[in-house]
């Protein structure tokens, strides 16, 4: 089976901490739809999926109309941090969750390892039902390393050495019950 991975195009919240919240695209949305089209494969044929995220949900509406929106596809939820600038953010709470985001939890929020517990979550159960139908996955930066991780035995700890950027590809391919990168950040 292939999973295809896309992230989000740019949005406009420079120096916003968002996960689960709502922010605006950039200006630049229809340029990145158009390069997208030109490296994603036809929607059809394939299971979509998307991030309740207005971001992700817009972006796959552009591909096509059939998408099952995914709870477990969403970013990491910042808790009170969300929608407020990184900057102002209390030092004596951010230092000791970025020593250790992979099991400490913003305030009201959730830890990195929560993300990609059920982002298994979903690939196990995509995979359970030995359907080969290729996917496609609308989703996030932050989901995406958390999935890579879980799919290539890469300690959580290290998602943030892989670059994920806005628009871009990832493709994984499930055999003989491995996944295998055929492709990263395209």
């Amino acid at each position: 089976m292939e999973l295809t991975l896309v992230r989000h195009t740019a949005v406009q919240a420079p120096g916003i901490c968002y996960g689960h919240h709502d922010v605006p695209l950039a200006d630049t949305f229809a340029a990145e739809v158009a390069g997208l089209r030109t490296r994603l494969p036809p929607a059809s044929g394939q299971r979509i999926f998307s991030s309740p995220a207005l971001r992700c949900l817009t972006l796959a509406a552009e591909f096509t109309t059939d998408i099952i929106p995914d709870e477990r596809l969403r970013e990491m939820h910042f808790g009170t941090w969300e929608n407020r600038a990184w900057n102002e953010l209390p030092p004596a709470e951010t230092a000791p969750w970025m020593a250790d985001y992979v099991t400490l939890a913003p305030p009201g929020g959730e830890t990195f390892g929560a993300v990609q517990q059920r982002a298994g979550a979903f690939l196990a159960e995509l995979v359970a039902g030995h359907d080969q139908t290729p996917a496609l996955l609308f989703t996030h930066g932050g989901t995406i390393r958390a999935i890579l991780c879980h799919c290539l035995e890469i300690p959580l700890r290290n998602a943030f050495q892989l670059r994920i950027d806005f628009a871009s590809i990832t493709k994984l391919n499930y055999q003989h019950e491995r996944w295998n990168l055929s492709a990263f950040n395209s």
